[in-house]
Protein backbone atom coordinates (compact mmCIF):
# COMPACT_ATOMS: atom_id res chain seq x y z
CA UNK A 1 0.00 0.00 0.00
CA UNK A 2 2.57 2.31 1.00
CA UNK A 3 4.36 1.70 -2.67
CA UNK A 4 1.19 2.69 -4.26
CA UNK A 5 0.66 6.10 -2.59
CA UNK A 6 4.46 6.51 -3.33
CA UNK A 7 4.02 5.90 -7.17
CA UNK A 8 1.05 7.86 -6.88
CA UNK A 9 2.50 11.49 -5.35
CA UNK A 10 5.59 10.94 -7.72
CA UNK A 11 3.81 11.21 -10.35
CA UNK A 12 2.35 14.18 -12.01
CA UNK A 13 -1.69 13.90 -13.69
CA UNK A 14 -1.69 14.72 -17.26
CA UNK A 15 -4.17 15.17 -20.30
CA UNK A 16 -3.27 14.03 -23.34
CA UNK A 17 -5.58 15.62 -24.97
CA UNK A 18 -6.36 18.50 -22.91
CA UNK A 19 -8.62 20.86 -25.60
CA UNK A 20 -11.52 17.83 -25.38
CA UNK A 21 -12.13 20.17 -22.30
CA UNK A 22 -13.66 22.95 -24.82
CA UNK A 23 -16.58 20.69 -25.60
CA UNK A 24 -17.86 21.21 -21.76
CA UNK A 25 -20.18 24.43 -22.86
CA UNK A 26 -21.87 22.16 -26.21
CA UNK A 27 -24.77 21.43 -24.10
CA UNK A 28 -25.81 25.45 -23.66
CA UNK A 29 -24.94 26.00 -26.96
CA UNK A 30 -27.40 23.47 -28.21
CA UNK A 31 -29.62 24.58 -25.87
CA UNK A 32 -29.64 27.44 -27.40
CA UNK A 33 -29.45 27.19 -30.61
CA UNK A 34 -31.96 24.68 -30.35
CA UNK A 35 -34.89 25.49 -28.07
CA UNK A 36 -37.37 23.08 -26.75
CA UNK A 37 -40.68 22.58 -28.14
CA UNK A 38 -43.78 23.20 -25.65
CA UNK A 39 -45.94 20.20 -25.02
CA UNK A 40 -49.48 21.09 -24.96
CA UNK A 41 -52.31 18.67 -24.87
CA UNK A 42 -55.20 18.36 -22.46
CA UNK A 43 -55.52 16.92 -18.71
CA UNK A 44 -56.01 13.42 -18.61
CA UNK A 45 -58.09 13.91 -15.16
CA UNK A 46 -60.20 17.17 -14.49
CA UNK A 47 -60.45 17.54 -10.74
CA UNK A 48 -61.88 20.34 -8.89
CA UNK A 49 -58.64 21.38 -7.00
CA UNK A 50 -56.96 21.58 -9.75
CA UNK A 51 -55.17 24.78 -9.19
CA UNK A 52 -53.68 23.63 -6.12
CA UNK A 53 -52.76 20.17 -7.52
CA UNK A 54 -51.34 21.64 -10.67
CA UNK A 55 -49.02 23.89 -8.35
CA UNK A 56 -47.57 20.94 -6.40
CA UNK A 57 -47.38 18.80 -9.02
CA UNK A 58 -45.26 21.38 -11.08
CA UNK A 59 -43.11 21.92 -8.06
CA UNK A 60 -42.18 18.03 -8.00
CA UNK A 61 -41.78 18.01 -11.41
CA UNK A 62 -39.60 21.48 -11.04
CA UNK A 63 -37.33 19.72 -8.60
CA UNK A 64 -37.29 16.44 -10.39
CA UNK A 65 -36.16 18.16 -13.76
CA UNK A 66 -33.67 20.11 -11.85
CA UNK A 67 -32.14 17.13 -10.52
CA UNK A 68 -31.73 15.03 -13.63
CA UNK A 69 -30.54 18.36 -14.83
CA UNK A 70 -27.60 18.40 -12.35
CA UNK A 71 -26.77 14.50 -12.83
CA UNK A 72 -26.63 14.68 -16.48
CA UNK A 73 -24.08 17.94 -16.04
CA UNK A 74 -22.35 15.56 -14.30
CA UNK A 75 -22.36 12.73 -16.57
CA UNK A 76 -21.46 15.01 -19.65
CA UNK A 77 -18.38 16.57 -17.34
CA UNK A 78 -17.29 13.06 -16.60
CA UNK A 79 -17.56 11.74 -20.57
CA UNK A 80 -15.49 15.12 -21.27
CA UNK A 81 -12.65 14.00 -19.16
CA UNK A 82 -12.84 10.86 -19.96
CA UNK A 83 -12.19 12.35 -23.50
CA UNK A 84 -9.57 14.58 -22.64
CA UNK A 85 -7.65 11.28 -21.42
CA UNK A 86 -5.85 11.65 -18.17
CA UNK A 87 -3.27 10.03 -17.13
CA UNK A 88 -0.51 9.65 -14.21
CA UNK A 89 2.85 10.22 -16.02
CA UNK A 90 5.82 9.05 -13.59
CA UNK A 91 9.32 10.33 -13.57
CA UNK A 92 12.03 9.74 -16.40
CA UNK A 93 13.20 6.71 -16.05
CA UNK A 94 16.72 6.09 -18.17
CA UNK A 95 17.88 2.69 -19.68
CA UNK A 96 21.23 2.62 -21.14
CA UNK A 97 21.52 0.11 -24.65
CA UNK A 98 24.33 -0.76 -26.97
CA UNK A 99 24.60 0.75 -30.46
CA UNK A 100 25.30 -2.39 -31.91
CA UNK A 101 23.70 -3.36 -35.22
CA UNK A 102 24.00 -7.02 -35.76
CA UNK A 103 23.20 -8.93 -38.45
CA UNK A 104 22.79 -12.82 -38.87
CA UNK A 105 23.06 -14.32 -42.71
CA UNK A 106 22.73 -18.53 -42.07
CA UNK A 107 23.01 -20.82 -44.75
CA UNK A 108 20.40 -22.90 -45.30
CA UNK A 109 21.13 -24.34 -48.67
CA UNK A 110 21.38 -28.52 -49.36
CA UNK A 111 24.53 -29.21 -47.84
CA UNK A 112 23.06 -27.56 -44.16
CA UNK A 113 21.34 -31.12 -44.42
CA UNK A 114 24.47 -33.60 -43.48
CA UNK A 115 23.81 -34.91 -40.15
CA UNK A 116 27.56 -35.03 -38.49
CA UNK A 117 26.55 -32.69 -35.38
CA UNK A 118 26.04 -34.28 -32.08
CA UNK A 119 23.09 -33.03 -29.24
CA UNK A 120 22.29 -35.21 -26.27
CA UNK A 121 24.43 -38.31 -27.88
CA UNK A 122 22.26 -38.02 -30.99
CA UNK A 123 23.62 -36.87 -34.32
CA UNK A 124 21.59 -34.06 -36.04
CA UNK A 125 21.81 -32.31 -39.07
CA UNK A 126 23.96 -28.45 -39.19
CA UNK A 127 21.59 -26.24 -39.90
CA UNK A 128 19.24 -27.76 -36.09
CA UNK A 129 22.98 -27.33 -34.25
CA UNK A 130 23.18 -23.84 -36.09
CA UNK A 131 19.71 -22.86 -34.61
CA UNK A 132 20.16 -24.51 -31.30
CA UNK A 133 23.07 -22.47 -30.27
CA UNK A 134 22.02 -19.29 -32.36
CA UNK A 135 18.80 -19.63 -30.35
CA UNK A 136 20.70 -18.78 -26.89
CA UNK A 137 23.22 -16.71 -28.40
CA UNK A 138 20.02 -14.24 -29.99
CA UNK A 139 18.42 -14.26 -26.65
CA UNK A 140 21.24 -12.98 -24.52
CA UNK A 141 22.16 -9.51 -27.02
CA UNK A 142 19.71 -7.97 -25.18
CA UNK A 143 19.84 -3.88 -26.35
CA UNK A 144 21.42 -5.54 -29.99
CA UNK A 145 19.47 -4.83 -32.88
CA UNK A 146 19.51 -8.46 -34.18
CA UNK A 147 18.21 -9.12 -37.88
CA UNK A 148 18.30 -12.11 -39.82
CA UNK A 149 19.64 -13.52 -43.69
CA UNK A 150 18.64 -16.34 -45.18
CA UNK A 151 20.68 -17.69 -48.03
CA UNK A 152 21.17 -20.59 -49.91
CA UNK A 153 21.03 -20.32 -53.93
CA UNK A 154 19.89 -16.32 -53.41
CA UNK A 155 19.95 -14.52 -50.27
CA UNK A 156 16.60 -12.89 -48.23
CA UNK A 157 15.67 -10.69 -45.80
CA UNK A 158 13.85 -12.55 -43.18
CA UNK A 159 14.09 -10.14 -40.40
CA UNK A 160 15.52 -6.52 -40.21
CA UNK A 161 17.31 -4.82 -37.65
CA UNK A 162 15.09 -5.21 -34.16
CA UNK A 163 15.19 -5.37 -30.68
CA UNK A 164 12.38 -7.64 -30.76
CA UNK A 165 14.81 -11.24 -30.38
CA UNK A 166 12.11 -13.31 -29.78
CA UNK A 167 10.63 -12.92 -32.66
CA UNK A 168 13.88 -13.30 -34.70
CA UNK A 169 14.64 -16.62 -32.37
CA UNK A 170 10.79 -17.71 -33.59
CA UNK A 171 11.80 -17.12 -37.61
CA UNK A 172 15.12 -18.84 -37.07
CA UNK A 173 13.55 -21.58 -35.97
CA UNK A 174 10.65 -21.25 -39.05
CA UNK A 175 14.02 -21.75 -41.37
CA UNK A 176 14.07 -24.82 -43.56
CA UNK A 177 16.76 -26.73 -45.39
CA UNK A 178 16.60 -25.70 -49.11
CA UNK A 179 13.74 -23.09 -48.80
CA UNK A 180 16.19 -20.26 -50.73
CA UNK A 181 17.76 -23.20 -52.74
CA UNK A 182 20.31 -25.76 -52.77
CA UNK A 183 23.30 -24.05 -53.57
CA UNK A 184 25.26 -21.16 -52.10
CA UNK A 185 25.63 -17.54 -52.38
CA UNK A 186 27.91 -16.38 -49.85
CA UNK A 187 28.63 -13.03 -51.98
CA UNK A 188 24.97 -12.13 -52.18
CA UNK A 189 24.54 -12.86 -48.25
CA UNK A 190 27.07 -10.27 -47.46
CA UNK A 191 25.73 -7.92 -50.38
CA UNK A 192 22.46 -8.03 -48.84
CA UNK A 193 23.48 -7.59 -45.00
CA UNK A 194 25.83 -4.70 -46.32
CA UNK A 195 22.48 -2.83 -48.14
CA UNK A 196 21.11 -3.74 -44.65
CA UNK A 197 23.71 -2.49 -42.17
CA UNK A 198 24.95 0.61 -44.35
CA UNK A 199 22.20 3.24 -42.44
CA UNK A 200 23.44 1.78 -38.83
CA UNK A 201 26.23 4.08 -37.00
CA UNK A 202 29.41 2.47 -38.72
CA UNK A 203 31.25 1.92 -35.79
CA UNK A 204 28.77 -0.93 -34.71
CA UNK A 205 27.90 -2.81 -38.00
CA UNK A 206 28.71 -6.52 -37.72
CA UNK A 207 27.87 -9.58 -39.69
CA UNK A 208 27.72 -13.01 -38.42
CA UNK A 209 28.58 -15.12 -41.25
CA UNK A 210 27.30 -19.13 -41.08
CA UNK A 211 28.10 -21.32 -43.65
CA UNK A 212 29.26 -25.03 -44.21
CA UNK A 213 29.97 -24.74 -47.84
CA UNK A 214 32.28 -22.69 -50.78
CA UNK A 215 30.25 -20.09 -52.95
CA UNK A 216 28.50 -22.04 -56.11
CA UNK A 217 25.71 -19.48 -56.82
CA UNK A 218 24.58 -15.58 -56.91
CA UNK A 219 25.78 -12.86 -58.57
CA UNK A 220 28.38 -10.83 -56.63
CA UNK A 221 31.91 -12.43 -55.54
CA UNK A 222 32.55 -13.40 -52.18
CA UNK A 223 35.93 -10.90 -51.83
CA UNK A 224 34.18 -8.29 -53.82
CA UNK A 225 31.79 -8.16 -51.07
CA UNK A 226 34.02 -8.12 -48.65
CA UNK A 227 35.78 -5.23 -50.23
CA UNK A 228 32.17 -3.19 -50.32
CA UNK A 229 31.93 -4.68 -46.56
CA UNK A 230 35.49 -2.92 -45.34
CA UNK A 231 34.87 0.22 -47.33
CA UNK A 232 31.09 0.58 -45.15
CA UNK A 233 32.89 -0.18 -42.11
CA UNK A 234 30.83 -3.69 -41.70
CA UNK A 235 32.99 -6.22 -39.38
CA UNK A 236 32.21 -9.76 -40.64
CA UNK A 237 32.63 -12.81 -38.13
CA UNK A 238 32.93 -15.69 -40.18
CA UNK A 239 32.08 -19.11 -39.26
CA UNK A 240 32.97 -22.13 -40.87
CA UNK A 241 30.32 -25.04 -39.99
CA UNK A 242 30.61 -28.88 -40.17
CA UNK A 243 33.12 -31.94 -39.37
CA UNK A 244 36.38 -32.81 -41.24
CA UNK A 245 34.48 -36.45 -41.88
CA UNK A 246 32.03 -38.14 -41.16
CA UNK A 247 30.46 -41.67 -41.40
CA UNK A 248 27.77 -42.83 -44.25
CA UNK A 249 26.09 -46.13 -44.34
CA UNK A 250 27.14 -47.29 -47.82
CA UNK A 251 25.85 -51.03 -49.56
CA UNK A 252 29.62 -51.54 -48.95
CA UNK A 253 28.96 -50.84 -44.89
CA UNK A 254 30.27 -47.43 -42.96
CA UNK A 255 32.63 -45.54 -44.65
CA UNK A 256 34.34 -42.32 -43.86
CA UNK A 257 34.38 -39.63 -46.07
CA UNK A 258 34.61 -35.62 -46.03
CA UNK A 259 32.92 -33.97 -44.09
CA UNK A 260 32.52 -30.55 -45.73
CA UNK A 261 33.10 -28.56 -48.91
CA UNK A 262 33.99 -25.80 -46.62
CA UNK A 263 36.15 -22.90 -48.47
CA UNK A 264 38.45 -21.53 -45.20
CA UNK A 265 40.46 -19.55 -47.46
CA UNK A 266 38.01 -17.38 -48.53
CA UNK A 267 36.12 -17.18 -45.66
CA UNK A 268 39.48 -16.49 -43.78
CA UNK A 269 40.26 -13.64 -46.51
CA UNK A 270 36.47 -12.29 -46.14
CA UNK A 271 36.86 -11.88 -42.34
CA UNK A 272 40.60 -10.43 -43.00
CA UNK A 273 39.35 -7.90 -45.14
CA UNK A 274 36.80 -6.79 -42.40
CA UNK A 275 38.41 -6.75 -39.32
CA UNK A 276 36.69 -9.18 -38.46
CA UNK A 277 38.04 -12.83 -37.72
CA UNK A 278 37.76 -16.42 -38.62
CA UNK A 279 36.16 -19.58 -36.69
CA UNK A 280 35.54 -23.18 -37.38
CA UNK A 281 32.76 -25.10 -35.49
CA UNK A 282 33.63 -28.73 -36.26
CA UNK A 283 30.98 -29.76 -33.41
CA UNK A 284 28.22 -28.24 -31.19
CA UNK A 285 30.75 -27.54 -28.59
CA UNK A 286 33.19 -25.43 -31.58
CA UNK A 287 30.02 -23.49 -31.93
CA UNK A 288 29.07 -22.85 -27.77
CA UNK A 289 32.79 -21.81 -27.73
CA UNK A 290 32.82 -19.32 -30.57
CA UNK A 291 29.29 -17.97 -29.64
CA UNK A 292 30.64 -17.48 -25.92
CA UNK A 293 33.34 -15.18 -27.97
CA UNK A 294 30.86 -12.95 -29.97
CA UNK A 295 28.70 -12.60 -26.87
CA UNK A 296 31.64 -11.35 -24.88
CA UNK A 297 32.61 -8.25 -27.28
CA UNK A 298 32.15 -5.31 -25.51
CA UNK A 299 29.82 -2.45 -27.38
CA UNK A 300 32.42 0.27 -28.91
CA UNK A 301 29.20 2.45 -27.83
CA UNK A 302 26.42 3.13 -25.87
CA UNK A 303 22.86 4.61 -26.52
CA UNK A 304 20.72 5.88 -23.76
CA UNK A 305 17.05 5.57 -24.21
CA UNK A 306 14.82 7.16 -21.44
CA UNK A 307 10.99 7.09 -21.16
CA UNK A 308 8.49 8.20 -18.80
CA UNK A 309 5.90 5.50 -17.64
CA UNK A 310 2.01 6.42 -18.12
CA UNK A 311 -0.80 4.76 -16.31
CA UNK A 312 -4.23 5.37 -18.24
CA UNK A 313 -6.91 6.91 -15.76
CA UNK A 314 -9.62 7.58 -18.57
CA UNK A 315 -11.85 4.45 -17.94
CA UNK A 316 -12.36 5.68 -14.18
CA UNK A 317 -14.30 8.97 -15.43
CA UNK A 318 -15.93 6.89 -18.49
CA UNK A 319 -17.47 4.71 -15.97
CA UNK A 320 -18.41 7.07 -13.65
CA UNK A 321 -20.31 9.23 -16.71
CA UNK A 322 -21.94 5.62 -17.82
CA UNK A 323 -23.25 5.51 -13.99
CA UNK A 324 -24.95 8.33 -13.77
CA UNK A 325 -26.53 8.18 -17.65
CA UNK A 326 -28.04 5.38 -16.52
CA UNK A 327 -29.49 6.70 -13.35
CA UNK A 328 -30.54 9.83 -14.86
CA UNK A 329 -32.06 7.53 -17.73
CA UNK A 330 -33.82 5.08 -14.89
CA UNK A 331 -35.01 8.77 -12.84
CA UNK A 332 -36.80 9.67 -15.97
CA UNK A 333 -38.48 6.50 -16.32
CA UNK A 334 -39.81 5.90 -12.49
CA UNK A 335 -40.76 9.75 -12.97
CA UNK A 336 -42.87 9.63 -16.25
CA UNK A 337 -44.05 6.32 -14.37
CA UNK A 338 -45.58 8.14 -11.24
CA UNK A 339 -46.60 10.99 -13.41
CA UNK A 340 -48.92 8.60 -16.15
CA UNK A 341 -52.68 9.67 -16.30
CA UNK A 342 -53.51 6.06 -15.44
CA UNK A 343 -51.33 5.61 -12.42
CA UNK A 344 -53.31 8.84 -11.07
CA UNK A 345 -56.97 7.27 -12.24
CA UNK A 346 -55.84 4.42 -10.51
CA UNK A 347 -54.92 6.20 -6.92
CA UNK A 348 -57.17 8.83 -7.56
Amino acid sequence: MSGFFNNFFNSQLEFAFIWAFLLLPLPIIVRFLFPSVPVSGTAALRVPFFKSLHTGLKSRKKSRSLTCLFLALIAWMLLVTAAARPQFVGDTVKQSITGRSLMMAVDISGSMQADDMVINNRSVTRLTAVKAVATDFIRKRKGDRIGLILFGSQAYLQAPLTFDRKTVNILLGESALGLAGRETAIGDAIGLAVKRLRKEDEKNRVLILLTDGANTAGNVDPLKAADLAAQEKVKIYAIGVGADERIIQTPFGRQRVGGTDLDEPTLEAIAQKTNGRYFRARDVEGLLKIYSVLDEIEPISKDELSYRPVKELYYYPLALALFFSAFVALFGVVANLFNSPQLRRQTR
